[in-house]
Formats: structure tokens, sequence, C-alpha cells
């Protein structure tokens, strides 16, 4: 029986996630042609097609879609085992903060990373929509870090990325030709929503609150259902949803920022730097 090399699943697992060569090759840090290469060699060692390859990206065939749920759980235990041997002196409470946008999209493959690679750290998450009170619990000493969207040219913490806001709607819905404006927002204390309705009301701009959520899923499903206008960063738009480009003002840009206190532990130390060393957090500097 051939052995699969873990390498190879991994990329594999990469791929089935973004269902792109060339964006599959920018995370790993490898040229697509050496992604295919290896998706090539994977697909002789199962004796199966595992991808349907087209224009526009791949699809997973029905081995694709099995071996990616077999491949997640080796990969896992596979991680879990290294880190119970490599890292089992990395121990102790890790507190984080951050906003649900990243909580619960581009964070989730770090945070999981993390909690196989560092078993014996105790992580601690909290979610909450207004940047300054996540960077003031860090200064405090109530968390250790915490990854926010500061207002552009903000002072402290450790700039990882610059991006801007932009108001969307759904693509099947002209939501932001209505008056007054319905706006699909977070609860006070947002950046999102200050900025917003600073930019509006300096237009002279009639709006209101259409839609209030403390969850970005809840935001989007508002706008998609055409019942407001949204506010996102640019680097977090969704299928489905449209940049609305000149008929409303421009809105500011931002800066997504890494806070850290001052005497922090090793497992704290090491989430910093497995976010701080992504790609998806380089990216825009």
């Amino acid at each position: 029986m051939r052995d699969l090399p873990i390498v190879l699943l991994r990329t594999f697992v990469v791929v089935a996630e973004t269902l792109n060569l060339t964006s599959a090759a920018a995370r790993l840090h490898r040229a697509p042609s050496t992604i295919s290469m290896q998706l090539n060699r994977l697909e002789t060692l199962v004796s199966a097609e595992l991808l349907q390859r087209g224009q526009y990206g791949v699809r997973l065939t029905q081995a694709g879609e099995q071996l990616r749920s077999c491949a997640l759980q080796l990969l896992n235990l596979h991680d879990r085992i290294l880190g119970t041997f490599q890292h089992a002196e990395v121990t102790g409470q890790v507190r984080f903060g951050t906003h649900d946008q990243y909580a619960t999209r581009s964070l989730t493959p770090l945070l999981e990373a993390f909690v196989l690679s560092y078993p014996e750290a105790c992580l601690e998450v909290l979610c909450d929509h207004r940047p300054e009170h996540l960077a003031a619990l860090v200064a405090d000493g109530r968390l250790d870090l915490a990854l926010v969207e500061m207002p552009g040219s903000s002072i402290g913490g450790r700039r990882l990325f610059r991006d801007q806001l932009v108001w969307v709607c759904a693509e099947t819905h002209s939501t932001h030709e209505r008056t007054p404006l319905p706006l699909a927002v977070f609860v006070e204390g947002c950046l999102h929503r200050d900025s917003a309705c600073a930019a509006l009301a300096d237009a002279q701009i009639p709006y209101r609150i259409a839609f209030t959520s403390q969850s970005r899923a809840g935001v989007l499903a508002a706008v998609r259902a055409g019942i407001g206008v949204g506010i996102i960063p640019r680097s977090t738009l969704e299928p489905g949803l449209l940049v609305i480009q000149d008929a409303l003002p421009p809105l500011p840009g931002t800066d997504i920022t890494l806070f850290v206190g001052d005497r922090v532990n090793e497992a704290t130390r090491r989430l910093a730097q497995t976010i701080q060393a992504s790609p998806q957090y380089m990216r825009h500097e």
C-alpha cells in the first residue's frame, strides 16, 4: 500500500477550500505549476480524479469530496500529534479579542492551526464590534492581544495592512436608490456605522437605520434581502454583493491593527506571530 504524503494532502485541502489554483498557490507560497504537479501526483496515488478543472477554477469530484473529508481529519490529527510533542512547553491562557468579521472568516484557519499546534495553550476569544473598546481591554490587561479595524492613520498597535470601507448592496436590489437611504449596520459604537453616518451627514443625504445586528452574518443577510445598504471593508467583499461606486459619498480607509499587551506569555506571542506572518494579513502592505 502506498503512503499519502502530508504535504500533498495539505495542498489538496487548500485547493478544495479556494477552488482556485492561483489563490491556493498564493496561500501556500508556491507556483501554480507546482500546485498542479502536486495534485496530479495525489490523483495518481489514489487512482481517482479529484478535481475537474475549468476556465474559471476547479470543482471537486465525488472522490474529491470524499478525500477532502478524510484529509481534514488526518491533517488535524497529524498537527495535534506534532503540537503535543513539539510545543508541549508552550502553555498558559491566551485572551484574544477581535471583530466578528475576522473571527468567522479569515481568522478561522489561523485559530484552528494555533489550537492544533499548541494544545496545552488555553485560547479564549472575545468578539466585539467596538475596536477602541478591544484596544482598551488590551491596554488594561484584560485581554492579551486584539486584531481590530482602526480608523486610518490611527496611533498605537502594529498596523498589518490598509483597507477601505465600501458601500454594498445586493446584486438583485437597488437599495441605494431609496430615499431616505436605508442602512443595515452593527449596533452603536461600530466604526463602519459611525463612518457611514458621518459621510451621509456631510453630503446631506437623508438616511435611516433599517436593520441593526451584532453580527456580520445578520447585517449581510439584511443587505442580501434588500432591507438596507451595508458598509464593509473591501477585503471582505463576498459573492452576491455589489460595491456602490459613485451614488454615495466615499468612505474612509481603515488600518487592520494588532494590539499586543506589554506582559504576555509565550503562547500569546506565538499567536501574534502566526497572525503577523499570515499572507492574508500582509497582502495590502
